[in-house]
């Protein structure tokens, strides 16, 4: 017998009939004997719905400004969980088995106080573990927990994954099962490349680069929460027949398991290749290149809480002045532009550029550590496609390479040729 925590997105609960399909892979588990929990999303396109009437209502209201209080946002979007959560409960009920919903403020799941993009504190899973111990499947709402003031508090786009993962750190299950709309983690997205192939395992660290870089498989905090925690989750496909031959199989069920770098014997130089499209560079020009300079550009864009990625500085021969260029995601230039140019007498500089329409194509691999030559097969095998580089940044597991957009494609399908990627 096991401890599972089983997650389900909003394509996987987007009507009545996918919400019984749920209740058959969850009702497999329990006849299987194991102590289970289940974590729902919003049914698919309900959270869109309700942003939407959060957002037009002040304009219906007549106000002059389009803004809304976060609070009330939280208590509007976290019910598209709440629905779902309970819908399935009852269809788990007419099953015959024995479960009961629950609300993040229920639990508690103590998050702080922003409000929107809140970030969980603590989760007291006692009463739940006490539940399962008696044979009952805690059906909970994903997304929110409970803030400092006492508030339903979200977590932010995708944050039933964290919900999830938390949540099965805090019950101490052996397992996390995320179920979406693919069948595992692959070398990349198989809509660009046909000869992508599903990874068995991937480590956190790899995964946490592929979330952070583009993969829209799993949301960036909750591989943070499984790594640190050492949460052993597997991705699956809730669309694949409940009852069908090893889909209860408890130590290898299909999908990908992401684990422990320990947990994976054989390690690819290369393990998948990520990207990310709609970036854009902003450039800094003719800087006085002195100490402080970069704190005076990167402090007021992280308190505009603007997301900055890649960073080249360059500096002028006599050192006296520098050029600084960075990534932001296109949806955040003009915001960006408008918080350096409040501060430009403070940094210093005379001119800023931009540039929209980019794309972040990353190679990922824990097997780098102990390979050389892994980027100079990239740049070679863009060079001979007549891709030009305008960026690069390097991890110790990663490569990301700034290209114009309209060559994100070809660069994907590039790169997984050029390191095997698509060979059995």
């Amino acid at each position: 017998m096991a401890r599972i925590v089983m997650k389900f997105g909003g394509t996987s609960v987007a009507n009545l009939e996918r919400i019984h399909n749920v209740a058959r892979h969850v009702k497999r588990e329990v006849e299987a004997g194991h102590e289970v929990a289940v974590v729902v999303s919003a049914m698919s396109g309900k959270t869109n719905e309700l942003v939407a009437w959060v957002q037009d209502t002040p304009k219906a209201a007549g106000a002059n400004s389009p803004f809304y209080d976060a609070r009330e946002y939280d208590a509007v979007v976290a019910s598209g969980e709440q629905v779902t959560s309970g819908l399935l409960a009852i269809a788990l009920q007419s099953m015959g088995i024995n479960a009961r919903s629950w609300q993040g403020w229920q639990i508690p799941i103590r998050t702080d106080n922003a409000h929107g993009a809140a970030r969980i504190m603590e989760i007291d899973g006692s009463e739940i573990i006490r539940r399962m111990g008696e044979g009952q499947v805690a059906v909970i709402a994903g997304f929110q927990g409970l803030g400092p003031d006492n508030r339903i508090a979200t977590l932010g786009r995708g944050g039933s994954d964290t919900s999830a993962v938390a949540i099965a750190a805090a019950v101490k299950a052996d397992r996390c099962d995320i179920y979406t709309d693919v069948d595992g983690v692959y070398t990349t997205d198989p809509r660009i490349e046909p000869k992508a192939r599903r990874m068995k395992k991937v480590s956190f660290e790899e995964m946490l680069e592929m979330a952070s870089l583009g993969s829209k498989v799993l949301q960036v905090r909750s591989v943070e929460l499984a790594m640190v925690f050492k949460v052993r989750t597997f991705v699956r496909s809730s669309f694949e027949d409940p009852d069908a031959p090893g889909m209860g199989d408890l130590l290898n069920p299909p999908g990908t398991l992401i684990c422990d770098e320990e947990e994976i014997v054989e390690q690819e130089v290369v393990t998948g290749i990520a990207y990310a499209k709609d970036e854009a560079q902003i450039s800094l020009r003719r800087l006085a290149d002195r100490p402080g300079v970069s704190a005076a550009i990167f402090g007021p864009l992280a308190e505009a809480h603007i997301n900055v990625d890649m960073i080249v500085q360059n500096t002028s021969e006599d050192g006296s002045r520098t050029d600084m260029t960075f990534t932001v995601p296109s949806g955040d230039v003009q915001k960006a532009l408008k918080v350096l140019d409040d501060h430009k007498a403070t940094i210093g500089f005379d001119v800023a550029q931009s540039e929209s329409g980019l794309a972040k194509v990353s190679v990922i691999g824990i097997g780098m550590r102990s390979h050389a030559g892994v980027a100079a097969l990239a740049f070679k095998a863009l060079a001979e496609k007549g891709i030009n580089i305008k960026a690069i940044t390097t991890s110790e597991i990663k490569i990301s390479i700034l290209i114009d957009g309209a060559y994100s494609e070809l660069a994907v399908r590039t790169l997984h040729s050029a390191y095997g990627l698509d060979k059995s």
